[in-house]
Order: structure tokens, then C-alpha cells, then sequence
């Protein structure tokens, strides 16, 4: 992570130990002496009483930490955290304090900025964030929202079940919870699209609860710091950094903590091309005494990405309305709208006449194919456009409808889909 600050020693290159837990430390004050092992007169008694205090003195004497995320444990009882000092004299000077979910900084406003922010970088959240709250200001509103208006104000994020899983928690705290995001930590995680990482940042950073948190930045800063190798996707390398999440969290000032690390990640202990030389955690770095920066924290294991093809019909009426229809419930872009797809060009001449109102023998015209990436495959589209009657039995389906293209922005649909029936509206102008 850089070499300023670099001390001449060699850092620690051990995984911090499991805590000791306030459990162990009772344990031993109260442990007790078998029969074999009991003190025979009143001086064996007395010495052996003196034992007892003198090792109980030596236990670490502070409290114990709100409980674990995941295994129940209590967090580390350690006094003070390595690195907590460092990052908060750095945030200080160099952190993000300006974001718009801070002002005003609410558990509904940080749990939808950290939801926003899974798989997407800050610049291309802000926007989506500011429509958002303008149109579904609290948990209320959006949970009596249609989902078709919350899908429209998510639309070019991806990962659509994210949109879904928002509205599902937020009416689930209306019916359950007193219409608030619960403070119980167990309560918060088990909300639909709430892990063990968001759980923790929404209690950290809209109560200053001590909660750590393991997002992909801040798993990337602590990989690097301790020099933990594998892929951190993996159980074994997720357990190690969340041990050293917990026992680096500080009791204090936890809100500029937990925005510090995360801001360390995303500006400077970023995946390609870090700068070390701004890190103020270079000084006892492991990845960056090993030359390991470009290596750790391990990518997943690459597979080939698939390529699958469709075609995608642009059915347009006489009144320049397109057809469009409901995906199902499951499934890449799952409930969104979007056009009627079709595996191949015999397929899509029988929907044409299905929901067309023509014959078997009108032209299909090709447009520009493109390609959209997902996480796991390639979607390789061919949109073929087709003019044709408006099927007046499409009035009747609640999963199909014909809408003008300047309507489809208000509906929730892909961003591929939105772009090309807003390149259509260009065109028809």
C-alpha cells in the first residue's frame, strides 16, 4: 500500500486471533478444582486463592463488545484497534463527508445508499439515490409504492432483485416493525437483501453502534494490511476477515470509522494500481512488504462466460405504440417489462401473428444487434422490428400492453430495453 511510514521491522504477518470472550474470562475466575487437586489445610488454601487473583489480574479487563454478526461470539475485547487512529486522522483530511445519504444521515437513507452501492461505484449511485428519495422520501412511501414505479426509479442499476427485496423489506417493517428499520441486530439481518455487512453499516453509521462491517473495500483493505491470500469469496478467507473486521473496529467514533475504511478502499486501496504511497497503513502493510498489491486480495477463479443469443420483437401499431410485456417472477430481470422475446426468426414471426394481428408472411426488419454482460453470461440481442394492427385482445392480459416509447420511461425496464425503445422515440421524431 505504499512505503511512507514504513517502519525498518517486519510486520506482523499472523492473522489476528479469535477474541477472548467475557465467557472465558469468567471461566477462568470461576473454574474449578477437582477433587484430587483441592488444597488439604488452611495454608495450601490461601496460596491457592492468591493464584487465582494474580491470573485473573493478568485478563484483559475491558468490557465485553455487543455481540457477533454471524456466530453469536462477542467482538474483540482488545482496548484499541492497529489501525482505527490512522484511518480516522485520514478521513479527517481526505474522507468523503459530503455524500448525500449523510445529510441527513437516517437508517432509511443509509440502508438504501448501502443497498445502491452493492456492485456500483458512488459517482453512478448519487443520481439514482437523489431521484429516489425525491419520489419515496421513507420507509412508508415505498413500501406503499407499485412496484413498477420503484422498478422505473431503479432502472440502470442491474441487479434488479435489489429494487424487489427494497420494497418487500420496507413492507415488512410497516407490518412488523413499527413502520422503522429495526435496531436489533438479528432482526435487521433477517429483512430480505440485509446481510451480516449491511446489517452491520446501517447500525453503525445511522446509530454509532459498534458493528463492523465487510463490504468489497473494505474485504480488499484488510486482505492486503494482513496478507491474507485466497479468493475472499470462500468461507475460510470471509471467516479470517471478518475476525480482523471485528477486532479492528473501535468503540468510538464508529460512523467515521466505518466511512474511512470504505473511502480507503474506493479512493486509494482501490483494485488496480493502488496508492501506497497515500495509505496510511502502509507502515505495517503485508501485501505491500511482499510486493503482493496486484495479487491480494485473489480474484474468484475464471470460468468462460456463455453467450447465449435472442431476439427481441419491436411490435410497433398504428399508432406508433410498442408492445411490451411483464417477465416472469423469476429469472434475469425478473417481474420487470420488457419486450417479447423470441429464440429464433420462425419463433418470432409465430409471436408476430399471435399478438400481431397478421399473416405468416410480413417482413421482419433487423436492427442492430448488441450485447448486454452479465455476472454469469453474454445476452447477444437482436431486435427485428415489425409494424403492425394492435390486437385488441392485448387489453385483456394484464402481463402484455402497448404503450408509446416516451410512456416506457416511466416503467420499470431493463436498461438495455429502456435504451433501445428511447433510440426508437429518437428515430420516430
Amino acid at each position: 500500500m505504499g512505503v511512507k511510514g514504513q517502519h525498518g521491522k517486519s510486520p506482523d504477518l499472523d492473522t489476528p486471533s479469535p477474541p477472548t470472550t467475557s465467557g472465558e474470562r469468567a471461566g477462568v475466575r470461576g473454574q474449578r478444582i477437582n477433587q484430587s487437586q483441592r488444597p488439604r489445610n488452611a495454608n495450601e488454601r490461601r496460596t491457592e486463592k492468591a493464584k487465582r487473583r494474580d491470573s485473573t489480574k493478568r485478563l484483559p479487563l475491558t468490557q465485553p463488545s455487543p455481540p457477533s454478526q454471524a456466530t453469536g461470539e462477542r467482538a474483540s475485547s482488545a482496548a484499541s484497534s492497529a489501525i482505527a487512529p490512522r484511518l480516522l486522522h485520514w478521513y479527517a483530511k481526505h474522507g468523503r463527508s459530503n455524500l448525500p445519504w449523510q445529510h441527513p444521515r437516517s437508517a432509511y437513507r443509509v440502508w438504501l445508499s448501502e443497498v445502491m452501492l452493492q456492485q456500483t461505484q458512488v459517482a453512478t449511485v448519487i443520481p439514482y439515490f437523489l431521484r429516489f428519495v425525491e419520489k419515496l422520501p421513507d420507509l412508508a412511501t415505498l413500501a406503499a409504492s407499485p412496484l413498477d414505479n420503484v422498478f422505473a426509479l431503479w432502472s440502470g442499476l442491474g441487479y434488479y432483485s435489489r429494487a424487489r427485496n427494497l420494497q418487500r423489506t420496507a413492507q415488512l417493517c410497516v407490518e412488523q416493525h413499527d413502520g422503522g428499520l429495526p435496531r436489533d441486530f438479528d432482526e435487521l439481518a433477517a429483512l430480505p437483501g440485509i446481510g451480516r455487512s449491511t446489517a452491520g453499516a446501517i447500525l453503525a453509521q445511522a446509530h454509532g453502534l459498534r458493528f463492523p462491517i465487510l463490504d468489497g473495500n473494505v474485504k480488499r483493505v484488510l486482505a492486503r494490511w494482513r496478507g491474507i491470500e485466497g479468493w475472499p469469496g470462500t468461507s475460510a478467507v470471509n471467516s479470517k476477515l471478518w475476525i480482523i473486521a471485528e477486532s479492528q473496529t473501535p468503540r468510538r467514533r464508529v460512523v467515521d470509522y466505518t466511512q474511512a475504511i470504505m473511502d480507503l478502499g474506493a479512493t486509494v486501496c482501490v483494485r488496480s494500481r493502488p496508492r501506497c504511497g497515500d495509505c496510511p497503513l502502509a507502515g505495517d502493510c503485508v501485501a505491500l512488504a511482499r510486493g503482493l498489491t496486484a495479487k491480494l486480495p485473489e480474484r474468484k477463479p475464471s470460468r468462460k462466460v456463455p453467450t447465449r443469443s435472442t431476439i427481441m420483437l419491436v411490435l410497433r401499431d398504428t399508432q406508433g405504440r410498442l408492445l411490451i410485456e411483464r417477465r416472469p417472477p423469476t429469472g434475469v430481470w425478473a417481474g420487470l417489462w420488457s419486450l417479447p422475446e423470441s429464440a429464433d426468426r420462425t419463433s418470432a414471426q409465430r409471436e408476430a401473428v399471435r399478438y400481431g394481428g397478421i399473416n405468416g408472411t410480413s417482413a421482419l426488419a433487423d436492427l442492430p444487434s448488441f450485447v448486454h454482460g452479465f455476472s454469469h453470461y453474454r445476452l447477444e440481442v437482436t431486435p427485428i422490428v415489425l409494424h403492425v394492427a394492435a390486437d385488441r385482445r392485448i387489453a385483456d392480459d394484464p402481463g402484455r400492453r402497448w404503450v408509446h416509447p416516451e410512456q416506457a420511461a416511466a416503467l420499470g425496464l431493463p436498461a438495455p430495453v429502456r435504451k433501445l425503445i428511447a433510440s426508437l422515440a429518437e428515430a420516430s421524431e
